[in-house]
């Protein structure tokens, strides 16, 4: 099944991880009126679960290319991923506007995992799709256990 990739490096790959980030580095720097956010995770392992599926997921995107991959483009795959990005900033908006219910927090779980995934699928780079499954997984677990 690898011998269809090569290490290389895919820019795409750092931006889409960027632009996935950016909200929580702001936040990181700026935190919201109501940041109910800011309390200590009662999922411990499921955290750490996640930290190293995204860390290599991330890695994957990254470094892991598709010899047949097509040249990035508005595919079916990447305006949904694009769609998700852009749902989950409106969560990230709706939460410094004080709405801090349920809706808004799965929001910071489901559609940046979606977008990492989809980006996955669109680049056929199936071998980051399991630490990206897995990293949803734990980074849902995380949002209703701590947050519904």
């Amino acid at each position: 099944m690898l011998k269809k990739y090569r290490l290389g490096f895919d820019p795409m790959g750092l931006m889409v991880f960027l632009l996935v980030m950016l909200p929580n580095f702001i936040w990181f720097t700026c935190p919201a009126p109501n940041d109910v956010l800011r309390t200590e995770s009662i999922t411990p392992v499921w955290d750490t679960i996640a930290s190293v599926c995204q860390v290599a997921m991330t890695g994957l995107l990254c470094i892991l290319l598709h010899q047949e991959r097509k040249p990035l483009r508005l595919s079916p795959p990447i305006i949904a991923a694009v769609f998700s990005l852009l749902l989950y900033y409106a969560c990230w908006l709706l939460y410094y506007a004080n709405f801090t219910q349920p809706p808004v927090i799965l929001g910071f779980s489901l559609p940046p995992c979606l977008s990492f995934l989809l980006f996955a699928l669109d680049r056929k780079n199936y071998p980051a799709l399991i630490p990206g499954i897995l990293f949803t997984l734990c980074h849902l677990v995380y949002a209703i256990v701590n947050f519904m």
